[in-house]
């Protein structure tokens, strides 16, 4: 069974890469990830925020008292006195590209336009054998449209690939109003590949110090079939490399990422819940599922359960709704059913 594919002209040698997270944050774990069976990683972001804080630092102690004394411009510190994150995380690419076999792929994460996009030939020139550019972005501006929304993204994609010679990938919500159309526009813009999609995390509410607090929850496989959906609706109608994420627990879970059209399936939650060996764990399921079923490689499952390969393409879109909500019986799924404890709620 041939489990290699090929992902932003990568040769990898299965399709389960692990995807941006605390265990990248230093070589050890970095190590324990290629050992745990992952085909490539990708670092953890990079933030614009992190090089704007290190520009406003160095514009400080370039500047600081220079308007009372002329070579006062001698007194700033040393660089690694003050350009601490940016720096250490450039350093970490260029140990792992020597320490490791597996491809490392950088990840940059910012949306404003400006000086921090500078770091996407910087991490190219560390070593990353390419870049995931994961552009968050919440719109709160009353008075900014959706198509300024969109444009956003698109100019950083440019700016970005301008600069840049190793793949680019795009790391995406799912909450454009024209997701497809949205797609397309990336693809034209110089992404290589699509990441779908953003996990966001929402914040909640401390009813005791009446503060907002952060709320980190683990994805679940149950949240993989929304980027099943829209792999499978893109796949054949844009020319980029697709990559499925969230919610990725189990080889079924990359399977079925693989059969709608991904030529990855990336995870997080599923080596940060049961540590890095699930991976090798999830590899060995795989391929056993596909040699029972007489598989022959990797890219006989690719796309073969996609919209332009079903025998009814309406199941991804708007006519699966009707059957879904017909579909329902009182006894059809467990998680319809009150739970034992219902009354507990009601206190």
């Amino acid at each position: 069974m041939d489990l290699s594919t090929k992902y932003l002209g990568l040769r990898l040698k299965h399709p389960l890469v692990s995807s941006a997270s605390p265990l990248s944050y230093s070589l050890d774990k970095l190590r324990a990830l290629e050992d745990g069976g992952a085909a490539a990683v990708v670092m953890h972001s990079l933030f614009e925020e992190q090089i704007e804080q290190e520009s406003r630092a160095l514009d400080h102690y370039l500047s600081y008292g220079s308007e009372s004394f002329a070579e006062a411009l001698s007194y700033y510190p040393e660089q690694r006195a003050f350009n601490v994150g940016p720096q250490e995380y450039l350093e970490l690419i260029r140990q792992a590209k020597e320490a490791l076999e597996i491809p490392i792929i950088g990840s940059l994460n910012g949306i404003s336009p400006g000086g921090w996009t500078r770091y996407a030939k910087l991490i190219e020139e560390a070593g990353a054998d390419a870049l995931e550019l994961n552009i968050f972005y919440l719109p709160t501006d009353i008075s900014l449209s959706g198509a300024e929304v969109e444009k956003l993204y698109l100019d950083v994609v440019r700016d970005v690939r301008a600069i840049l010679t190793i793949p680019l990938a795009v790391k995406l919500s799912p909450y454009f109003s024209a997701t497809a159309n949205m797609a397309l526009r990336l693809e034209r813009a110089g992404a290589n590949g699509l990441v779908l999609f953003n996990r966001f995390y929402q914040p909640d509410l401390d009813l005791d110090t009446l503060e907002v607090v952060p709320h980190l929850v683990l994805s679940q496989s149950f949240e993989l079939t929304l980027p099943l959906r829209w792999v499978a609706i893109l796949y054949g109608r844009v020319h980029t490399d697709l990559a499925i994420t969230s919610g990725v627990h189990t080889h079924l879970d990359v399977i079925k990422g693989l059969m709608v059209g991904a030529k990855v399936a990336m995870t997080a939650s599923a080596h940060l819940k049961y540590g890095p060996q699930r991976l090798n764990e999830m590899v060995v399921a795989m391929e056993q599922w596909f040699t029972e079923r007489e598989y022959e490689s990797v890219s006989q499952a690719i796309g073969s359960m996609s919209q332009l390969a079903v025998r009814d393409p309406s199941a991804f879109a708007r006519a699966n709704y009707l059957k879904v909500l017909q579909s329902w019986r009182p006894d059809s799924s467990s998680a319809a059913r009150r739970p034992s404890n219902y009354n507990d709620f009601l206190d």
